[in-house]
């Protein structure tokens, strides 16, 4: 079936679908300034979950990260954790996979319609979140099991170390976050494929961040920060490109932007009070969490496209609620690992601020 001249419907908005998409924007935007990746990994599925196409979910979701982006790399920035000059450069080469990347979405929606958007991005966030999911679960355990000391003194990967050491004329910039010099060279493919990840499912922090953390050796927390200059940068440009193909509602991104802009600075906020290791440990469980959401989506799309025999409509449904449900279980689960380490970290500077002031007083 030719599908090039299918057009994409937006969906009807509500005053309760209004509320669920600032509350959902609200979790989103906590999670993007706790740990730099968008939230987009939250938004994207949460929109989708509403009856958003899949296409129209990323390019929305594309189109309200630049605002949100900015001003978290500007709260973050204040904090002395942003690195202006790498999340430019990483920028310029993830625009350029962002390009990419909308081409090969548009031409899954003119090849196999909407429903086709929505089993590529299902699967991409499947196939994504295990593989990352995976990989800082195990590190969070890592990290968790060291102390503080250990912590400290830990080394750069040995890629890193490499990375670093290599000395290109003509390609070199300085990053004050890895504290080295570094060729654009090794920032091109980075770039690259994070803002082709972006254009897939509207968050590209999940190569970005590892990335600049094990390749480039940036310290996790000025990682995240960073990525959020990317953020921007990509966001500019997609809203762009998506826009052109007219997938942009701009309705959604202002309703999911009003929540994301409060949510953001308590989660900008979070990360000064909070270790390395609680950061990944809220990746992980969001991730993973939003995984298995998706799983129960996966059938119905394939069903539809005839590439499965179709399911029964009532199973559909029942499969259907089981995703919301989880979907729903992983925003609580975002809001609560935010908060809690929030007030957790806030509680542990007091204390240590009183037994700082006792000493001083005892001296």
């Amino acid at each position: 079936m030719d599908h090039s001249m299918e057009l994409i419907n937006f969906i009807d908005l509500n005053v309760t679908t209004a509320i669920i998409l600032i509350l959902v924007g609200f979790v989103g935007g906590m999670v993007s300034g706790f740990i730099g990746s968008g939230g987009a990994f939250v938004l994207t599925p949460a929109m989708m979950t509403l009856g958003v196409p899949g296409i129209v979910a990323v390019a929305s979701n594309i189109c309200h990260k630049f605002p949100k982006a900015l001003v978290g790399s500007v709260k973050r920035h204040k904090y002395g954790q942003v690195d202006v000059k790498l999340g430019l450069v990483l920028g310029v080469f993830a625009e350029a996979g962002v390009l990419v990347g909308k081409h090969v979405m548009t031409g899954i929606k003119n090849s196999f319609g909407a429903v086709g958007t929505d089993l590529y991005v299902s699967v991409v966030f499947i196939i994504t979140l295990a593989i990352v999911g995976t990989f800082v679960f195990k590190d969070y355990r890592k990290l968790k099991a060291m102390g503080e000391e250990e912590q400290s003194k830990m080394d750069l990967t040995r890629i890193a170390r490499w990375v670093q050491s290599v000395k290109i004329p003509g390609t070199m910039i300085y990053s004050h976050a890895a504290k080295s010099e570094l060729s654009v060279l090794f920032m091109i493919p980075i770039g690259f494929c994070t803002g082709f990840l972006a254009s897939a499912i509207a968050v590209g922090g999940f190569i970005g961040v590892p990335a600049m953390i094990y390749i480039l050796g940036v310290p996790a927390i000025m990682a995240s920060a960073t990525e959020l200059v990317i953020a921007f940068v990509m966001g500019l440009g997609g809203t762009f490109f998506y826009g052109l193909e007219g997938v942009v509602d701009i309705r959604l991104s202002m309703l999911i932007l009003m929540g994301s802009l409060f949510g953001i600075q308590i989660g900008a906020i979070g990360t000064t009070y909070v270790k390395d290791y609680q950061v990944k440990f809220t990746m992980a469980v969001i991730m993973l969490t939003v995984l298995f959401s998706r799983f129960f989506y996966v059938p119905g799309y394939l069903g539809k496209l005839g590439m499965i025999e179709p399911l029964p409509e009532a199973t559909v449904k029942m499969l259907k609620m089981a995703g919301d449900g989880v979907l729903f279980l992983a925003l609580f689960l975002g809001a609560y690992t935010v908060i809690s380490a929030l007030l957790q970290g806030m509680k542990e500077h007091k204390e240590r601020q009183s037994v700082s002031a006792r000493n001083a007083v005892a001296d």
